[in-house]
């Protein structure tokens, strides 16, 4: 292989470039032929990226042990990411991508013939307009789509129309974008996705989890970072629901907003109460553990105290197992590990 810099151009150049890494080439084996170069130069250009961070630098110069090299670099891959995603202009593209990827895992898990699509930079109906990052045929046909908008950026509002200001220059809000995906990709709904730490407080405001506006579209709150899609799930069968099986008659906009909202809602308390309960399971682990600790305790102290009563004192051998306590020690790390597999 030959790197050479083209300096009038601005411009990398590799002649004779190969590789041979099982993971790279499972990677690349896995896309089609007309998007292994885009894929190849976003790969570079993310590795690059990696290379400019001064941790990482400091980290190969101090890790010497191969296992300690492998999961620190699990570490630092997992940072890195986290820092790509907040950071650079890439964001969007890589949550885009991500995005599809759990929609179409969705659908092959599901049985649906639905197929998620990148639109990439082509525009829409509307002239010059981009809106709409994914299109999903539903049941795989054209004719019936539900367009996704991804905005990881903590400047789209909620955008209510009651407090549009027309006079004002154009802002893109949740409101908006809603109507544009679906008017730009002719969808029969439309989906905005944000991200739990890229979302405006007038959004969570309105919405925690999963959200309905009548008329305009759902909203989907997920969690990237810990790999978390599921209330894109919700929005997306909910959207499905209503793209399948609304009729081309004059809906009752207010008992849809009514029946659609409530299920929301209920969807929402069960999430809580799931939270609540992962929550609980650490919080009950550790009052087991005390319990277990205490009732050792007790049970300690009694023999003790039944020997002494019984003998009318206690050997120095006695009193010094009665001080050290190795022997509830080691029945309690016994207890400890099955209070933890529970």
């Amino acid at each position: 292989m030959s790197l050479s810099l083209n300096q009038k151009l601005k411009r990398v150049e590799i002649s004779s470039f190969e590789i041979e890494n099982q993971i790279v080439f499972n990677y690349f084996d896995n896309l089609s032929a007309n998007e292994r170069d885009e894929k190849l130069l976003r790969a570079i250009y993310i590795g690059v990226l990696a290379l400019m961070e001064d941790r990482i630098s400091a980290f190969l110069a101090k890790t010497n042990n191969e296992l300690g090299t492998e999961l620190e670099s699990l570490k630092m891959i997992f940072e890195m990411k986290k820092e790509l995603f907040y950071k650079s202009t890439i964001k969007g593209t890589l949550a885009e991508d991500e995005i599809a990827d759990f929609l179409n895992n969705y659908f092959s898990e599901r049985r649906l013939k639905d197929k998620a699509f990148l639109t990439g930079n082509t525009a829409g109906n509307l002239p010059k307009n981009k809106t709409g990052d994914i299109i999903c045929e539903v049941n795989g046909s054209p004719d019936l789509k539900i367009a996704i908008e991804c905005k990881f950026d903590k400047s789209i509002r909620f955008g209510e129309i009651e407090n549009k200001e027309i006079f004002i220059r154009k802002t893109d809000t949740a409101w908006s974008q809603l109507i544009e995906a679906q008017a730009n990709r002719d969808s029969k709904v439309s989906i905005i996705v944000f991200d739990i730490s890229l979302v405006d407080n007038s959004i969570l405001k309105n919405f925690d989890n999963v959200g309905y506006i009548p008329e305009v579209g759902f909203v989907a709150i997920i969690n990237s970072q810990k790999g978390d899609y599921s209330n894109l799930a919700i929005a997306y069968m909910l959207a499905r629901d209503i793209a399948t099986n609304a009729k081309e008659i004059e809906l009752d906009k207010n008992v849809l907003a009514m029946i659609v909202n409530r299920i929301i809602k209920d969807i929402n308390e069960i999430l809580s109460i799931k939270s609540l309960v992962l929550n609980n399971i650490d919080n009950n682990k550790t009052i087991l553990k005390q319990l277990d600790k205490s009732m050792l305790l007790m049970e300690f102290n009694q023999e003790y105290l039944k020997r002494f009563l019984i003998q009318g004192t206690l050997t120095k051998k006695d009193l010094l197992d009665f001080y050290m306590g190795e022997d509830i020690k080691d029945k309690y790390k016994l207890i400890e590990k099955d209070i933890e597999s529970i």
